[in-house]
């Protein structure tokens, strides 16, 4: 399974409220970010969410935490570089889990392309405050250059990307925007959401 078919906009978000939210905008596609949580609260949050994305029928996308996908029959996980070492990636294979991965330099996508993914993200683009970086912002050029690499396969745009950047990402190469900050700290995130889905609608 890749994102074909799916929505430019893909929230990531930290907990199952979160989830709620954007399905209530209508979002297709969410990515869950449980970072912390216990073993028993993980797998619970989890399975709530999948319910819910089913649900809707929309894609939840497990961050992270590959064996609790397997466990519960998730169908997408998203991996970075160091859990994509950890990962059993023949069992996430044989279970038919689609698997999107991150890079941030050349190696990383050669990594990356080695797996076979769904698809590959990109970032950070621009400064992002979600967390300490140790690579220099990536600019709308190395979109450019990242999809001419990977052709057909979805390349998604991550860090420090708002609403009045998403035209430069969708032209600029990517294939889909994921935000974090813009809609976890909004007011309203669900109002913030159906904004972000009118401003990817027209580039689909």
């Amino acid at each position: 399974m890749g994102l074909s078919g799916l929505s430019r906009f893909y929230p990531v978000v930290p907990d199952v409220a979160g989830v709620n939210a954007m399905l209530t905008a209508g979002a297709s596609l969410v990515q869950l970010r449980l970072k912390g949580a216990e073993p028993g609260t993980l797998r619970a949050e989890t399975k709530r969410a999948l319910t819910l994305c089913r649900a809707a029928r929309a894609q939840l996308v497990v961050n992270d935490h590959w064996q609790v996908a397997i466990d519960l029959a998730a169908d997408f996980v998203h991996l970075g570089q160091e859990d994509l070492v950890a990962a059993d990636l023949a069992a996430l294979r044989r279970r038919g889990i689609s698997i999107g991965i991150s890079t941030h330099d050349e190696p990383e996508l050669e990594t990356a392309l080695a797996t076979g993914p769904a698809y590959v993200a990109l970032g950070p683009i621009w400064p992002t405050t979600l967390k300490v970086m140790p690579w220099a912002p990536q600019g709308v050029a190395r979109l450019a250059q990242w999809k001419r690499r990977i052709g057909a396969l979805p390349l998604v745009a991550i860090g420090g990307i708002t609403l009045d950047r998403v035209a430069e990402c969708l032209l600029g190469g990517a294939d889909v925007v994921a935000v974090v900050n813009d809609v976890v700290n909004a007011p309203d995130p669900a109002a913030r959401a159906r904004a972000w889905l009118d401003a990817t609608r027209s580039y689909s």
